[in-house]
Parts: structure tokens; sequence; C-alpha cells
């Protein structure tokens, strides 16, 4: 399917998610699921493969990516969209739980992309 047509995808989901443009992480985080979403597997090993390849990408460290990404999904889990949260993450957005870690996150949004992304193709 069309990687720039994925990529939008992937950017409306995280806007409409309330993930803030302007931040770092928001660009760092669209890279992260994109990568994710092409190999499942890389998000068993994000401090070992996810992060350093984002790193190399944007020409940064794996520390600052890391915490980058963590930011924006801290700022999107306190002010972004409950609805979507909820249909994401399920009950936890709504009562106050504690945000999924940056692995967490990642997998989520790159799961559904990719389920939608296979259903399309199939019909």
């Amino acid at each position: 399917m069309n990687e720039i047509y994925k990529e939008k995808y992937v950017t409306k989901i995280m806007l409409d998610m309330g993930v803030p443009a302007h931040l770092k992480g928001y660009h760092y985080l669209r890279e992260a699921i994109l990568l994710s979403e092409d190999d499942m597997e890389i998000v068993g090993s994000v401090t070992k493969l996810l992060y350093p390849q984002i790193a190399k990408k944007f020409n940064t460290t794996d520390q600052k990516v890391e915490r980058a990404i963590r930011n924006a999904i801290e700022v999107s889990w306190t002010r972004g969209n409950t609805k979507i949260m909820e249909e994401f993450f399920g009950y936890s957005a709504l009562f106050g739980k504690s945000r999924p870690t940056n692995s967490e996150y990642i997998a989520r949004i790159a799961d559904k992309v990719h389920l939608d992304f296979k259903q399309e193709e199939a019909s």
C-alpha cells in the first residue's frame, strides 16, 4: 500500500488522539508507529532496535528519542481526546489509570494500522 497514504493515516490517528504536532516526540512517535507497523517484532525491543533507528534518522540520541516520545504520550494522555483513548486502550483512559508505556502505545496504534491496511487490501 502507498507509504504516503499510510503516513497520513497514522498522522490523523495521532492528531485525533491529541498528540501535539509541535513536539519533537510527535515526529519520533509517528516514525516509531510506521516502523513497528512494518515489523511488529521491533516493538519488543524498543531500546535496542527502535529508538536507535529513529535516533539515527533524526540525528539525535536514543535517550532523547525515548524521552520525547514519553512526553508526547503523556501530553496526549492527559490532554487528548478521551473517547479516542478509550477506543484504543479500553477503560483505562477514563478511569485515571496511568498512561500506557511507550511500547504499549506504539504497539497498539501500529497494530490497528496494520489490521486496517490488511483489511483494506483484502477488499
